[in-house]
């Protein structure tokens, strides 16, 4: 996948689940600047980070 697609992609099924930022950062047990930035397509977040948040929504 492509960042774009990831991005897309936890964006999408973030929104499809009902939560905000502040809750999925919360529930990934990351910051919510972190969430805000892999949405954006910002940064280079650590691939566990990237798993941990993909793994919390059900990717």
């Amino acid at each position: 996948m492509t960042q774009k697609e990831i991005r897309n992609a936890v964006k999408e099924r973030r929104k499809k689940l009902g939560v905000n930022q502040q809750t999925l950062a919360e529930l990934a047990g990351v910051a919510v600047n972190t969430v805000v930035a892999i949405e954006r397509g910002e940064g280079n977040p650590q691939l566990g980070t990237l798993l941990t948040i993909l793994d919390t929504l059900g990717l």
